[in-house]
């Protein structure tokens, strides 16, 4: 496993995702690397070659070396890989999800179940704290506290990353962003819509 370690630090430490990698090598889909990374295949000996050369290493080095993890492999630590998604689809578990852009590392020691996972941010809703690009890693749970910032799904939608304070008459998803309007569900609205927490965010990787 330590050319799929390898490959992924090496990735990461040039500040690709899968995608970029992907294309830079030639392939249409990201999925060959993620493979790759997780040692389900391996690439081929020419493609190998243009590995090393991008990022600069020898086929001994990315094949066989310990290469140095950096601060965000976390010290000496077991870690978990938390797959990182562009949306997350009702009633789908996170392992069925097929369309993963990357991973992300967590220390395995924060991990108290399976039910993470990263999500992307579109849009700047919750700027200036969450941007477009970073990603948020999300433990999956259907409840969450006055103040916390939560994932929550509309009508079956793709998710949105939205500040939440409950009421008896319903739930308030607060923009942090002051160009845009906080939106209120009522209860009727939760229940026939539906309006669903799917999770809450417990971690914010920021993205330059």
């Amino acid at each position: 496993m330590k050319l799929a370690t390898n490959i992924r630090f090496l990735r990461k430490s040039h500040r690709m995702n899968q995608a970029e990698l992907a294309k830079e090598l030639g392939y249409r889909s990201f999925t060959t690397i993620q493979k790759w990374e997780t040692g389900s295949s391996e690439p081929p000996v020419s493609t190998l070659l243009k590995l090393c050369e991008l990022f600069d290493v020898s086929i001994d080095e990315i094949i066989s070396a310990d290469l140095p993890r950096g601060e965000r492999m976390i010290r000496n630590e077991e870690i978990v890989h938390i797959p990182v998604l562009g949306n997350v689809a009702a009633g789908i578990p996170i392992e069925a999800v097929e369309q993963i852009l990357d991973y992300e590392d967590f220390p395995a020691s924060k991990v108290k179940d399976r039910n993470y996972f990263g999500l992307r941010i579109k849009g700047n809703s919750m700027a200036p704290r969450i941007v477009e690009g970073d990603v948020v890693i999300v433990h999956r749970q259907e409840y969450a506290d006055n103040g916390d910032i939560a994932i929550v799904m509309v009508e079956n939608n793709d998710a949105t990353c939205k500040k939440i304070k409950k009421s008896d008459k319903g739930l308030l998803m607060i923009p942090l962003n002051h160009e845009y309007e906080p939106i209120f569900y009522t209860n009727e609205e939760i229940r026939d819509l539906p309006v669903k927490i799917i999770g809450k965010v417990v971690e914010l990787r920021g993205k330059f």
